[in-house]
């Protein structure tokens, strides 16, 4: 009889820009500052992607790069990339096509997914199906988003917390029992009208209306998401850890989607775990969306032991929101 097959991480990726856009500077471009941001966000800088024709997917090519050589496996050996993203590069082709296409995966098929900030936990659940079911060997799941090319530099409530960033995992079979364990995701779409992007959509096509009206930039409603966020992302924590028999003294990590410090925070306390096993970066790289988690992945990735137990949590615009339970394989 063969064990049962598991999704397991076996190699990380990411890539940050050069740029790096401070509180000090915002204080230049809109009525804010630094005490503020920090106090309220826990965010000092953000990086974006300067320079002319620069889309999601030149973010993800590096990342990409770097996990496969990590890896020493060729893009060839690619059997699907699954893009998570909110900012493709063009509305089609998917940005996992035109990835592909830049590195070299010519054997692979692809797809972008969109669940805003909780994207790439929907993308690592999915991707998890493909290996689990046995037809897929090496699944890509890439988490990236340009943010700068949605957010209005005048619009103090949303231009402190975004950047732009992209991280990538590679999914392969496991057979000792490690890699996804578990996962409970949800989406509520009463939500959607207190973070969204209003135009470039078939309800509001592009026109000089959409855009005087500024209805391509990201809104968000801040009270009201904070307060859905802090709730649902703490819980569902809670949900999968009593649904799996956890007590905080099981969890060596949790890895949370970098939103705001506060939710973190509470996300943790929650959890019953203290801050030394808690992964973040978001003072220095604000709220990648859809980067946020495989970009901690990177950073911490030393630190990480083969059997170690981390808890992914998540909540994005939509709203969706989830957490993923994983035994890291290497």
């Amino acid at each position: 009889m063969m064990s049962k097959v598991n999704a397991a991480i076996t190699a990380v990726g990411g890539y940050v820009p050069d740029y790096v856009l401070t509180n000090q500077e915002l204080e230049t471009m809109v009525d804010t500052n630094d005490e503020w941001i920090v106090t309220r966000t826990g965010i000092r800088e953000r990086r974006i992607l300067k320079g002319e024709n620069k889309a999601t997917s030149d973010l993800a090519v590096p990342a990409v790069r770097e996990l496969l050589e990590k890896r020493g496996i060729g893009a060839e050996e690619i059997d699907l990339i699954i893009f998570c993203t909110s900012t493709p590069d063009m509305l089609f082709p998917a940005t996992a096509n035109i990835l592909a296409d830049k590195v070299g995966a010519i054997n692979a098929w692809g797809y972008d997914l969109q669940a805003a900030c909780s994207g790439f936990l929907f993308g690592l659940t999915t991707g998890a199906q493909f290996i689990e079911s046995g037809h897929h060997k090496k699944v890509l799941v890439v988490g990236g988003d340009k943010m700068s090319s949605v957010i209005n530099y005048k619009d103090r409530n949303t231009c402190i917390l975004f950047g732009d960033g992209c991280g990538a995992v590679l999914l392969e079979p496991n057979y000792e029992g490690l890699g996804l364990q578990d996962a409970l995701l949800r989406s509520d779409g009463s939500g959607g009208k207190y973070l969204n992007i209003k135009g470039g959509g078939s309800l509001h096509p592009a026109s000089h209306e959409t855009v005087d009206a500024g209805l391509h930039y990201a809104y968000q409603e801040g009270r009201s998401v904070f307060k859905f966020a802090v709730t649902k992302m703490a819980g569902v924590v809670e949900d999968l850890m009593v649904k799996n028999s956890l007590t905080s003294e099981d969890i060596d990590w949790l890895v949370p989607h970098q939103a705001n410090r506060r939710i973190i925070d509470a996300t943790a306390e929650r959890a019953g775990l203290p801050d030394d096993k808690v992964m973040v970066n978001i003072e220095k790289y604000g709220n990648t969306t859809s980067g946020t988690i495989p970009l901690c992945l990177w950073e911490w990735e030393k630190k990480l032991k083969k059997g170690d137990s981390l808890m992914f949590a998540a909540f994005g615009g939509g709203f969706t929101w989830g957490s993923v339970y994983l035994k890291w394989a290497y």
